[in-house]
């Protein structure tokens, strides 16, 4: 553990602050990362610079984005001490990815998200998708369960819906709570997400926006059938051209049958 991870620094309940200190999760979670030399990354909530110094000892061209102006006065001393680090004192949340990177030079993002707004952070980085090479996460299991759910499963919902369409999602493996101080109260897991490239930026958007409204809608009624939950935006004959059972429920419809009903949205806006 380096001097900088090992600094005094109280953790923040309300930046949801646990810092991964077991080595052999870092070691672990690096080789996943392989190949890191001269690769572009972003690390979000470094923290004391665990994960921080490791990536830059393999040389990675490595972004920080540290919103503790605290926790940014003991990074300095990384940002001093390699040449391929660039710290930024900032909210993740309001980040712009453009300032970084570019659709033709890609980067590849990691982080041990705070959980009080891990979700949030996540719909946001998906907005800047075509800037991105990968995402390594380290979340609560429960929300990369969430993440990786099929249809047909309780868990399965909006958070499922909307990152699959961008992206391929694999877990990776868990992480107990003792690998972090202070240590939290629920298990944790990596996942990797892969954004997809298969359509325009442009065409791909305007799904993906119809795919969160329709989405909202119908999870937030997830009793509810179809037709109920959805009616202010389908009739019984639109779920029958496309062969999707009005009296069916959201749980059940797969992620391609819901682009597809957000392809209709937009056919019947437009």
């Amino acid at each position: 553990m380096s001097k900088l991870s090992s600094s005094a620094h109280i953790p923040r309940k309300r930046f949801g602050q646990n810092f991964l200190i077991d080595k052999g999760i870092i070691n672990r979670l690096i080789a996943y990362l392989c190949p890191l030399e001269n690769a572009n990354f972003i690390e979000i909530g470094p923290g004391k610079g665990a994960l921080t110094s490791a990536l830059l000892q393999q040389g990675a061209h490595l972004h920080a984005i540290e919103v503790d102006r605290d926790l940014c006065t003991l990074l300095r001393a990384l940002e001093a001490k390699y040449h391929n680090f660039t710290l930024h004192c900032a909210d993740a949340l309001r980040f712009d990815l453009n300032t970084i990177a570019t659709s033709s030079k890609p980067v590849r993002i990691i982080g041990n998200l705070p959980y009080n707004i891990s979700t949030p952070l996540i719909f946001h980085l998906l907005d800047f998708y075509p800037l991105i090479r990968d995402m390594h996460f380290m979340l609560q299991k429960e929300v990369v369960d969430r993440m990786v759910a099929v249809p047909n499963s309780k868990i399965y919902g909006r958070l499922s819906i909307m990152v699959q369409y961008y992206c391929d999602c694999q877990r990776l493996f868990e992480v107990p709570p003792q690998a972090f101080f202070p240590a939290p109260k629920v298990h944790s897991a990596i996942i990797r997400l892969t954004p997809r490239h298969t359509e325009s930026s442009k065409a791909t958007d305007s799904i993906y926006q119809a795919l969160s409204h329709i989405t909202r809608a119908a999870f937030n009624q997830r009793r509810k059938t179809l037709l109920n939950a959805l009616t202010e935006f389908f009739t019984v004959a639109d779920f029958n051209s496309l062969s999707i059972s009005p009296r069916a429920r959201a749980e059940t419809l797969s992620v391609a049958e819901f682009v597809s009903l957000a392809k209709l949205f937009l056919q019947k806006r437009s």
